[in-house]
Formats: structure tokens, C-alpha cells, sequence
């Protein structure tokens, strides 16, 4: 079985997708509008980039499909909907904690403790 740390670095995309699947299992259209959601618009993932980025998480085991469905009513029977393995969580909690050590030491190097990165300057 692979182990968090052998999978990362992970690609934003597929940290974004595991992070959209963190608190519900969602289909392909409902990943990509969370993805943009969480990014502010700066990632928008197009469906060439998502479903491929699906077809190696399901592969790697971060991701599985779901057999659940929401009322027939409300859905259409043609989506598919997926959500994160076990492993997806401790990956994407592992590549977290990862980019939260590289915040603090792009700040700590550039001066800008308790600052904004984003912002520059203040």
C-alpha cells in the first residue's frame, strides 16, 4: 500500500480536488466548481484536466466512486460521483501540513512573519 509521504509533492490540481472532496462526496461539475470556489477563480479546472487527474487518484487509491446516489429526482442517473479514500485524507492532510512548513519558511526567509504573503510589502 503507498504511504502519504511517497505521493507528494502533489500537483495543485489534485490537492485541490481532494480538498473539494473532503467534506462530501460531489461530481465531476460540483469538484471543479469547489475547486474554483476555494482558489478565488485561479484555478478553474477544465474537464480534460479533472477527469485525468480522477483516472490517477482513483488508480493510486486517493479517490474511489461512490455506489450512494442522491434521489433520482434531484440527479442526474448519468453523473458519477466520487469521494476520497482513507489514503486521500492522510495525503492531502500530509500535503498541508507540507505547504504550511513551506509558508512559514518563505516567510521566516523573507521577513514577512505574521504578514500576508500574498499582500508584499505592507
Amino acid at each position: 500500500m503507498k504511504k502519504p509521504p511517497n505521493l507528494l509533492p502533489l500537483t495543485p490540481p489534485v490537492f485541490h480536488i481532494l480538498l473539494a472532496l473532503a467534506d462530501q462526496e460531489r461530481h465531476g461539475y460540483g469538484i471543479m466548481q469547489d475547486v474554483a470556489r476555494q482558489t478565488n477563480d485561479a484555478l478553474q479546472l477544465g474537464p480534460g484536466t479533472l477527469y485525468g487527474c480522477l483516472k490517477r487518484m482513483l488508480a493510486a487509491g486517493l479517490v474511489e466512486e461512490s455506489e450512494e446516489r442522491p434521489d433520482p429526482e434531484l440527479d442526474d442517473e448519468r453523473r458519477r460521483y466520487y469521494r476520497m479514500t482513507p489514503l486521500g485524507g492522510s495525503t492531502v492532510r500530509a500535503e498541508a501540513s507540507r505547504l504550511a512548513s513551506a509558508v512559514s519558511a518563505a516567510r521566516a526567509k523573507l521577513g514577512l512573519a505574521g504578514k500576508s504573503l500574498a499582500g508584499g510589502k505592507r
